[in-house]
């Protein structure tokens, strides 16, 4: 019966029942390494899901404004680059830096300066244009970090970057980076959880921005959608009772454990862990996402498009209710920020759509006690030149892509709170050493003052309690992770 098999079959059976049988201990040996050694001996009789003592957050509410809002026009207040307005772009500035090639062949880089109002609010004095009134209130809560920068310059690779911590399409995303370090906080809902604003035009996102990478499927996002059906093929068909799934789904669980013993392949038991997480959402999702519960004035602080469900507005609500139920990571999409034309229309819309919701956010999570331990991040992936793209006109000049320094915040979950982290120059094209002058940080050195992708991904797992140094995988021979082989947390960031 045998006789067809090759000879080292049974040496390669015992291989792979040895390593399924040392899973757990793998496990405990993955987590232990993130651990201080009095953390480890605590986390030893604990579930492997079990925070770090040093943990500062929880989870984290990522609200990514795909297409690259202009930081020129929203956070960083540049009146030199007002007075400057139409002067061409000084070649000492620019210092022989790449553009696109939506703008290299220009003629002429003229200077546009933001058409917007400024202003300082709150104690901390933080600027503002009159884009965004609601952020007014959320401005000593939040930390501004002006001086990210990035080397991607182009859509695709940037937001991959900022989702992968690599510019080339693959790598596992951080949520599923998260939950594959930390384990869910609730079994009847999936630890890492993606909401996408609906009818949205503007750069394509694909999945893979959630997916899992090499590491397994089980810690791949899940969309959910607007509508009856939030995740899709969730419910039963017509004709299909609760107890008939469940039995249906018994009799499948044992064919998959049946294959399992025979193949000792481990995306087996993620397929039975991923359809038993099926059966208890069609209960828990439900319920997460209805918001017929929130009294009114909720409703009021998210604005008139949380009754509208997919919108950015209906989102945030729903981040808020992921959050209370345990969800480690929700990722929201908002697209539209690509303002290459048309700039003072466009981002006027925008702001518009995203503005109050994001401002209720962290309000609604500071008042439920919550933005303690949740760790809340807004930005695209990359900003806006201060030069026009085409020709510079009051209604119809628009931005190119520009890595080379813009704005995120962060709030609450161990950030420093009410501050305003870096300087850019004059210009707002480059960043500005302390000591003054321009630096052009790269990634493989630390710049004071300067903030690259990595650094920034570092810094959240940090206040997740994640050494980034640690939290890796070993995959073809080499071991990755989230920021690969550069980052340092940024001490001046947290509280």
């Amino acid at each position: 019966m045998f006789s067809s098999l090759p000879q080292d079959w049974h040496t390669r059976v015992t291989r792979r029942h040895f390593f399924g049988a040392s899973a757990g201990a793998l496990g405990a040996a993955a987590l232990g390494s993130l651990l201080t050694p009095n953390q480890a001996a605590a986390a030893a009789n604990a579930p492997a899901s079990l925070l770090p003592q040093a943990a500062r957050a929880k989870r984290i509410i990522y609200l990514f404004q795909s297409g690259g809002p202009s930081q020129v026009d929203l956070f960083d207040y540049k009146p030199e680059l007002n007075r400057r307005h139409g002067e061409q772009l000084p070649d000492s500035v620019r210092a022989g830096q790449r553009l696109t090639g939506m703008s290299a062949q220009q003629s002429s880089i003229p200077l546009a300066g933001s058409p917007f109002t400024f202003a300082q609010y709150g104690q901390s004095g933080a600027w503002l244009s009159d884009l965004l009134p609601h952020h007014r209130e959320i401005v000593d809560d939040v930390c501004f970090v002006r001086t990210m920068f990035t080397e991607a310059i182009n859509h695709d690779p940037a937001i991959t970057f900022f989702q992968t911590g690599s510019q080339i399409a693959g790598r596992p995303s951080m949520g599923a980076w998260l939950s594959y370090g930390l384990g869910s906080m609730n079994d009847n809902l999936p630890s890492f959880i993606v909401l996408v604003s609906a009818n949205q035009a503007g750069q394509p996102l694909y999945s893979r921005l959630w997916g899992s990478g090499f590491l397994d499927s089980r810690y791949q996002g899940v969309r959910f959608r607007s509508g009856r059906d939030p995740v899709l093929y969730l419910s039963n068909p017509d004709g299909i009772c609760r107890s008939g799934r469940r039995a249906m789904l018994e009799k499948l669980n044992e064919l998959n454990q049946s294959q399992y013993q025979a193949e000792l392949d481990p995306e087996i038991e993620s397929r039975i862990a991923q359809y038993e997480m099926a059966f208890r959402m069609q209960t828990s999702v439900p319920e997460a996402t209805d918001l017929s519960d929130e009294p009114e004035q909720m409703f009021e602080l998210y604005g008139p498009d949380s009754r509208k469900p997919g919108t950015y507005a209906a989102n945030c609500l729903l981040a808020r209710r992921l959050a209370e139920r345990g969800v480690r990571f929700i990722q929201l999409y908002h697209q539209g920020w690509d303002q290459h034309d048309s700039l003072p229309g466009g981002i006027r819309n925008q702001c518009a759509e995203t503005d109050q919701a994001s401002a209720a956010l962290v309000l609604d999570l500071k008042q439920r006690g919550l933005l303690d331990d949740t760790l809340v991040v807004w930005g695209g992936e990359f900003g806006r030149t201060s030069y026009s793209q085409g020709k510079l006109t009051p209604e119809g000049f628009g931005r190119d892509h520009h890595p080379r320094c813009f704005t995120v915040w962060l709030a609450g979950g161990g950030v420093k709170p009410g501050m305003c982290y870096g300087q850019t120059d004059d210009f707002g094209y480059n960043i500005a050493t302390p000591g003054g002058g321009a630096a052009q940080p790269t990634k493989n050195q630390f710049t004071p003052g300067a903030v690259h992708v990595h650094d920034l991904q570092a810094t959240l797992l940090h206040l997740l309690g994640i050494d980034h140094q640690q939290l890796a995988f070993k995959y073809q021979g080499r071991r990755f992770r989230l920021t690969d082989v550069h980052g340092h947390v940024v001490s001046d960031l947290l509280a």
